[in-house]
């Protein structure tokens, strides 16, 4: 399985745009793009933020999807479980404190995506 998240290392080593991720895998589509179209804006926000992007595996994004469909009866799309399966690892990491309130945003259902995501749903 893949890793989703092209941005992570042009925003850890500080740059301004990203380089082509040359053979991007993930599960979460959306995210699966060799080179972002805005990428310069997204760094340039998040260093001003001083925010941070990070990866995350499909692994971490089925267990996001299974979680909150167990948990909440909500079918994220990958890219939403992407985002969940992110902030975990910032609390874990204590980049997000456990009692923080975070917004994430899930732009999508997995619905959509059924035939797709039934091998990793099983």
């Amino acid at each position: 399985m893949g890793r989703a998240g092209s941005l992570h290392p042009a925003n850890k080593e500080g740059k301004a745009k990203t380089e082509e991720w040359k053979n991007a895998s993930t599960i979460a589509s959306g995210l699966r793009v060799p080179k972002p179209f805005a990428d310069f804006l997204v760094l340039k926000v998040l260093k001003e933020s001083k925010g941070e992007a990070i990866a995350v595996s499909d692994g971490e994004i089925v267990l996001s999807l299974k979680e909150m469909a167990e948990t909440e009866g909500v079918f994220l799309c990958p890219e939403g479980a992407a985002a969940l399966a992110g902030a975990k690892k910032m609390v874990s990491d204590n980049k997000i404190d456990r009692e923080e309130k975070v917004v994430l945003f899930n732009t999508g259902s997995g619905l959509k995506l059924i035939e797709t995501l039934k091998k990793y749903l099983t």
